[in-house]
């Protein structure tokens, strides 16, 4: 299995090459599920319905985000009807949004993969703790399946380091 994962696109520039270089990618590579950061594409701080639809049909699979996810209004109630955008799981539970999603399609040959999204608290708004938090979800995913991806969203290098040893 092949996965491209796009670390944050950023703004209009972001989206240019995203755009330019996201099919060739996929293609030179033999690229089975693509999984995006969007959370900055528009303008460099946050997320509209508008640029989320367009990555999504660029061939994005899921788009992950982070602390700027709700920056834009109205994608408020966007993401509660586009489950392929996600907020991180570890946001409080009535946040609108979902913290994972499950790909299934031709190019996974059936496999389930699924995608879940937790960001880090250090210099970053109140958010649940992410290790409790993935834990939880952690235990819902395997029931599903063996194969998750996760994007651990922070913005210190000692948080992901201690994420990724947990």
């Amino acid at each position: 299995m092949k996965i491209l994962f796009l670390g944050d696109i950023f703004g209009k520039p972001g989206r240019i090459c995203v755009s330019k270089e996201i099919v060739n990618l996929v293609s030179k590579h033999e690229v089975d599920i693509v999984v995006a950061n969007g959370e900055n594409a528009a303008g460099g701080i946050g997320i509209n319905p508008n640029i989320a639809s367009t990555l999504l049909n660029l061939g994005i699979d899921v788009l992950t985000s982070g602390n700027h996810i709700y920056k834009k209004k109205e994608i408020y109630d966007y993401i509660n009807n586009e489950p392929r955008l996600l907020k991180p799981a570890n946001f409080p539970p009535k946040t609108p949004g979902n913290g994972f999603y499950f790909v299934s399609n031709r190019k996974t040959r059936g496999k389930k993969i699924a995608v879940t999204n937790i960001c880090g608290r250090v210099f970053v708004e109140n958010l649940d703790c992410p290790f409790r938090t993935i834990d939880e979800i952690l235990d819902i995913l395997h029931r599903e399946t063996n194969i998750i991806i996760v994007d651990f969203h922070a913005e210190v290098t000692s948080e992901k380091m201690a994420m990724g040893w947990y």
